[in-house]
């Protein structure tokens, strides 16, 4: 019998949790439990037929020291599928606690692709113990993809390509995939080429599989056909394959040889990971995540924490030239913030939604002006709306009607602004080169903030005095 049952806590195993896509808490206490009272064999029924990304989850979640205990137990339990589906700092960790025998079989079943995303962000010596690991041909492999720049089409491809000659017929490639012994474990198109290695079409496996074998493969090609230049940045690659509905690609070199393919799941990943970038860069936290620790947390932080301390001086500047104003009618204290904070939520809203466009490339220099103007007559229609609101509650509030046009002025004033400051903003942003995403938030801010408490105060030293 087992430590855990001697504990008496063979009642949390009665039921064991389902193999859902998603862990619950119940699972991971389970695991939890089984790591501290070392049951080895309940841990490996617990985790053994989980698929690699719920793996991958559980052991995001628990902590450093109880993950290092959960792998001296389960031995050979971390394969390349599961490695590949962690988080970057976690996997760092993983990999050094692998000996070499374990690391080379976590990723010889791994395509080229795969090996290649868990090296790019691996120290050196970490890299030599997974290059270590690999055959000879494998490693030539991965080394070639290494060696295109950071972020394109040569990183993001897998070497395995399954192609033939394009005066082929449907009988001679199905009898060549039959023989073949090392095909891609997926792969969706075979992709025809001519005597040079250039690629000149692709025919899906359907219409493979469903033509008669004298029919040439060139009669059933497929009309969505696009190379990818092997340094085209990855973002551009994800957008081509979501504009134009890409199943997989060829991607090819200077001399249009090919010289791999990329296919749509890591396609989706690089756009999952650029729009979670541009939300995480828009709250200014960078691309922390929930497993990094607190110093690295803190400093990823801090410089965004420091910009918007210089922008709330900024306002703060703007606010003590009105000093005396505020000194005379104590009500305005009260009533700003509403009109900067009202500003800041416009801007923002108007700003998420330029910075997204730019991302999916659906605001350009032909539509932009009519994009600003009518970012800037919804301000304007939001602004007149809760001008009138506001107008009648400053009004009841400090029984005066002057307050009230100067709140409900203000307020038209700076939501037309935030309209437009949160769509030009981005705009001039990538203009000179600058990430719309990375600064976007803290110009918008400060433009909203001084415009609201300058138009708000000018106002009623105008109007009050």
């Amino acid at each position: 019998m087992s430590k855990f049952v001697k504990a008496g806590m063979t009642d949390l195993y009665d039921n064991p949790p389902e193999l859902s896509d998603v862990l619950d808490a119940q699972r991971v206490s389970n695991v939890r439990l089984a790591v501290e009272h070392e049951d080895v064999a309940r841990l490996h029924m617990l985790l053994d037929p989980l698929h690699p990304a719920d793996i991958a989850d559980l052991l995001e979640q628990i902590s450093d020291g109880l993950r290092t205990r959960l792998l001296h137990f389960w031995k050979g339990g971390i394969d390349g599928d599961v490695l590949s589906e962690l988080d970057e700092s976690i996997r760092e960790d993983i990999i050094d606690g692998l000996n070499s025998a374990e690391l080379a079989d976590a990723v010889r079943d791994l395509d080229s692709d795969d090996v290649v995303d868990l090296l790019e962000d691996l120290d050196e010596p970490q890299q030599e113990a997974i290059l270590d690991a690999l055959d000879d041909a494998e490693r030539i492999v991965v080394e070639q993809s290494l060696s295109f720049p950071e972020n394109s089409a040569g990183r993001l491809m897998q070497r395995e390509v399954v192609m033939a000659p394009e005066h082929w017929s449907v009988g001679q490639a199905i009898d060549y995939l039959r023989r073949h012994q090392n095909l891609p474990e997926q792969f969706y198109h075979m992709i025809l080429i001519d005597p040079r290695m250039r690629p000149t079409g692709y025919v899906t496996l359907g219409k493979l599989l469903s033509a008669k074998r004298a029919v040439p493969l060139h009669d059933i090609e497929e009309d969505s056909f696009r190379t990818i230049p092997v340094d085209q940045p990855e973002k551009d690659v994800a957008y081509a394959f979501n504009q134009y509905h890409l199943i997989s690609a060829p991607v090819v070199d200077a001399d249009d040889r090919l010289v791999g393919v990329i296919t749509i799941d890591d396609a989706m990943i690089v756009l999952d990971e650029e729009y979670e970038e541009d939300m995480m860069r828009l709250a200014g936290v960078g691309e922390g995540s929930l497993s990094d620790r607190v110093i690295e947390t803190t400093r990823g932080r801090f410089p965004w924490l420091a910009v918007n301390l210089c922008t709330a001086i900024v306002a703060s500047m703007v606010i003590s030239i009105f000093e005396a104003t505020i000194a005379q009618f104590v009500a305005l204290a009260v009533l700003m913030p509403i009109v900067a904070s009202m500003g800041g939520n416009a801007g923002t809203q108007s700003l998420t939604v330029a910075v997204r466009a730019i991302a999916t490339k659906d605001l350009t220099t032909s539509n932009v002006w009519r994009v600003i103007r009518r970012e800037v007559l919804v301000g304007l229609l939001n602004g007149i709306i809760f001008a009138v609101v506001l107008g009648l509650v400053g009004s009841f509030w400090f029984d005066s009607s002057i307050i009230g046009w100067v709140l409900a002025l203000a307020m038209v004033l700076n939501m037309v602004v935030a309209g437009l400051a949160g769509t030009v903003v981005p705009v001039l942003l990538k203009k000179i080169g600058i990430d719309p995403a990375l600064a976007s938030g803290a110009f918008v801010t400060t433009v909203t903030d001084v415009v609201g408490f300058f138009a708000f105060l000018g106002l009623a030293a105008w109007m009050l005095l």
